[in-house]
């Protein structure tokens, strides 16, 4: 028999004053890159800012080059968003980045705007508004 907690035995917490949580439209187009690789150009990326944390641009799925993603076993929990599932990301011929973008196939109820997007690690993607000052993700 598995010891732990089970996938519904985990905390589910519900974004209030003392960890908020808020998710908006970008201010214009989003424009994702890697290096010289083009990931995505939006108009229709989310903002998630989570308490006193970075805000994260969540991009639709279907803006980010299908070919640059590779799949991943990997998983975390937050109890806040829930499951998060990973890609690999692929920034040129020659170079994959494990485990670097993340998605929530089925988020919690109070943040699931974010399904069918994805989000980067800042530290492999540039993430720039196209129209107005630059506006990068950090």
């Amino acid at each position: 028999m598995p010891k732990g907690p089970a996938m519904t035995d985990r905390q589910v917490l519900i974004p209030d004053a003392r960890h908020p949580i808020t998710i908006s439209p970008a201010p214009g187009t989003v424009r994702v890159t890697a290096g010289d690789t083009v990931v995505a150009v939006t108009d229709a990326a989310l903002v998630l800012q989570e308490s006193s944390y970075p805000p994260v641009y969540y991009i639709p799925r279907d803006a980010v080059g299908a070919d640059l993603l590779t799949a991943s076993a990997h998983t975390t929990y937050c109890p806040y968003k829930g499951v998060a599932h990973y890609h690999g990301l692929r920034t040129d011929a020659d170079t994959l980045r494990d485990n670097k973008v993340w998605y929530y196939d089925e988020p919690h109820a109070a943040v699931s705007e974010i399904a069918g997007h994805v989000a980067f690690y800042p530290d492999v993607v540039d993430i720039e508004l196209v129209a107005g000052a630059p506006n990068r993700q950090r």
